[in-house]
């Protein structure tokens, strides 16, 4: 990804790189060999989900994945026609909204399924819980499941079965354990729905071998590590030097007068803070890019800006740092904060500018 060129915000912005985004879901799709039912839930992990589904109609989605039916109905405004499948589980009284949105739910109990069914609401997709404990029918509970049977026999709206892994991305035998129990489940069922799915971003390190009749990538898509699966950056997140000043050895640097810088040095003042999505963790622990130098921040990130050491190095007001999707990747910064990938994109708050394009 080059660098962002004027005009953008004089604070804070993010550059998502469609074409980026479009390489990483055409690769997927090469590795896993089935069509992509995209994850575009959570405002698309940050990136913005109308302009990344527009985008990804290029690779022929079969549908797009959200977490809730205000999610959906968003892609419907925006003129998106393709499934959309709602994968929080449904209530029965969030059927009138799954319904006014063409949405499709996902069901993981049985009072779920007798009422969307007795309104003829039309498809839907049942969840197996293989291990997850988060969510679906457990595949261990025979009572349940025999309850279950019973019902999608005489279902006609009954179009699609899941699961979803704990760990594709460092266990392939729990994996494997786990599709061993969805295929058990699926084969004590009255018939086979034309759809089934397992894999997420990390199943398609093993190939097709998860592939089934749709896959479901999110991370990947993003720019995120997905187990040994490694993508192009797609996010690049970047603020603007907005001050200068030059420190003594022994002056101290943001809240708390925790950071002392050691000798002479400038500090950068970036316009980007906590308020914005970068976490208070990265406090003298987070890298910054700047001017082609990695520098590191210093002292604790305010709300609205942040510090870095910037050395003797010449920098000016105005230049442009990037926080990840640069020299500092989008992993390597999530692992100095302690977290995920996943968490440090949908924590960019709206306030910082996304601006779209091609940036390779």
């Amino acid at each position: 990804m080059t660098k962002s060129n004027p005009p953008v915000s004089d604070r804070a912005w993010l550059d998502v790189d469609l074409a980026a985004l479009l390489r990483n879901a055409r690769q997927f799709q090469l590795r896993i060999a089935a069509p992509l039912l995209p994850m575009v839930k959570a405002n698309a992990y940050g990136l913005g989900a109308v302009p990344v589904a527009r985008a990804l109609e290029q690779v022929d989605p079969w549908g797009y994945g959200v977490a809730t039916a205000t999610e959906g109905g968003e892609l419907r405004q925006a003129g998106i026609t393709r499934p959309i499948v709602v994968f929080t589980p449904l209530s029965p009284g969030g059927i009138e909204a799954q319904r006014s949105g063409q949405l499709i739910p996902v069901i993981g109990d049985l009072d779920a399924l007798d009422a969307w069914t007795a309104q003829d609401g039309g498809p839907f997709h049942v969840e197996i819980d293989t291990g997850l404990s988060r969510a679906g029918f457990r595949w261990s509970d025979t009572e349940l499941l025999a309850a279950l049977s019973t019902r999608l026999a005489a279902a006609s709206g009954w179009q699609g079965i899941f699961t979803h892994f704990h760990s594709a991305d460092t266990d392939s035998a729990a994996t494997r354990k786990q599709a061993e129990r969805f295929e058990a489940v699926l084969a004590a069922l009255p018939s086979r729905p034309a759809l089934v799915h397992l894999g997420a971003s990390a199943a398609a390190q093993g190939g097709s071998e998860y592939g089934a009749d749709l896959a479901r990538p999110g991370i990947f898509l993003y720019g995120g590590q997905a187990g040994t699966l490694t993508p192009e950056p797609v996010a690049r997140l970047c603020a603007r030097v907005i001050a200068l000043r030059r420190l003594r050895a022994g002056d101290t640097v943001s809240y708390g007068a925790t950071a002392t810088v050691e000798s002479d040095t400038t500090i950068a003042t970036l316009g980007i803070g906590y308020a914005d999505g970068v976490p208070r963790a990265l406090g003298s622990l987070g890298l910054v890019e700047l001017n082609d130098v990695v520098v590191r921040i210093l002292g604790r990130v305010t709300m609205d800006m942040l510090m870095v050491d910037a050395g003797d190095a010449s920098v000016r007001l105005g230049d442009a740092a990037v926080l990840f999707g640069g020299r500092v990747s989008l992993d390597d910064q999530a692992a100095r904060a302690g977290t995920i990938s996943y968490e440090l994109l949908t924590s960019i708050s709206p306030r910082v500018e996304r601006r779209y394009g091609d940036f390779s």
